[in-house]
C-alpha cells in the first residue's frame, strides 16, 4: 500500500488513468537488474528509481574514469576511481529512499547472472559488451524475462525488447550470432553524450510499460541517429535456426 507521502510523490503518475493508483503499486511490487552502469545505466536506473520501482540491483566492476563524466551524468568528479554500482547506487538512494538497492560490484557472467535473474521481473542491458550481451540473453530466455537491450556509438542508438515470455518473440542471438564481434569502443570511436541518455530513457520507458500491462513491440530494432534527429524501425522475425529461442527446432 502507498502511504501519504508515497501517493504525493507519485501524484503525476496515478493522475494518468493508464497508471492510476493500481499501476503504480504494480511499480512499487516490480523487481529490474540493471546490468551495466555506465552511460546507458546512468540513463536508465534513475527514471525507475524515480518511478518508484520496487527493487534494482545495479551490476558493473568497473571504476568510474575522468573521461566517463562527459556522459554518465550522475557520476561527480570526486567518485573518479570508485566503482560505478556502489556510486550510483548512492546516488539513487538520495534519489528515493524508498527503493530497495543493490549494487553488484562484481563483472556480469553466466553464474552470477543466473543467480541474479531468478529474483527480478526483467532486466535491461545497458552493457557495451557482445560476450556478455550475449550471456544475458541466453539467460533472460531461459527464465523466460522480457530483456530490454540498448546500445550506442558514435551518433546512433539501438533498441529492441525481447519479451520471452512470448513464444514469437526472437531474441538477440538472431539479429548478432556469433560469439566474439568488435563493439567499437567509446575510447576508440567516441560518442555523442545525449544519444546515451536517449537510448537510457526509452529502456526505463518500455520496462515501465512492461509493468504496467501496457502494449510493447517485439521483433523490433529501433536506430536513432542523433544527426537528423529521426528513429528508424526494422522489423524482424524469429530465427528458426537461432540456438537460444529456437532450441527445439534445431535438436
Amino acid at each position: 500500500m502507498l502511504d501519504d507521502k508515497a501517493l504525493l510523490r507519485y501524484s503525476r503518475h496515478i493522475l494518468l488513468p493508464e497508471i492510476d493508483l493500481e499501476g503504480q503499486e504494480k511499480i512499487q511490487q516490480a523487481r529490474v537488474l540493471v546490468i551495466g552502469c555506465g552511460g546507458l545505466g546512468n540513463a536508465a536506473a534513475p527514471l525507475l528509481a524515480a518511478a518508484g520501482i520496487g527493487e534494482l540491483i545495479l551490476v558493473d566492476f568497473d571504476t568510474i574514469d575522468l573521461s566517463n563524466l562527459q556522459r554518465q551524468i550522475h557520476f561527480k568528479t570526486e567518485d573518479v576511481g570508485e566503482n560505478k554500482a556502489e556510486i550510483l547506487k548512492k546516488h539513487l538512494h538520495n534519489l528515493n529512499p524508498n527503493v530497495a538497492i543493490y549494487a553488484v560490484p562484481e563483472k556480469a557472467n553466466h553464474a552470477l547472472l543466473l543467480d541474479l535473474v531468478k529474483n527480478v521481473d526483467m532486466v535491461l542491458d545497458c552493457t557495451d559488451n557482445f560476450a556478455i550481451r550475449q550471456i544475458i540473453n541466453q539467460v533472460a530466455h531461459d527464465h523466460k524475462i522480457p530483456l530490454i537491450s540498448g546500445s550506442a556509438i558514435r551518433f546512433e542508438g539501438q533498441l529492441a525488447i525481447y519479451d520471452f515470455r512470448d513464444e514469437k518473440s526472437g531474441c538477440y542471438h538472431c539479429l548478432f550470432e556469433g560469439a566474439h564481434s568488435d563493439d567499437g569502443a567509446c575510447a576508440l570511436l567516441g560518442v555523442f553524450a545525449p544519444v546515451l541518455q536517449i537510448v537510457g530513457a526509452m529502456q526505463a520507458q518500455e520496462a515501465l510499460k512492461i509493468i504496467l500491462e501496457l502494449a510493447i513491440k517485439v521483433n523490433q530494432m529501433k536506430i536513432y541517429n542523433a544527426l537528423t534527429g529521426d528513429w528508424q524501425v526494422f522489423k524482424f522475425i524469429r530465427n528458426p535456426k537461432c540456438p537460444v529461442c529456437c532450441e527445439k527446432e534445431v535438436k
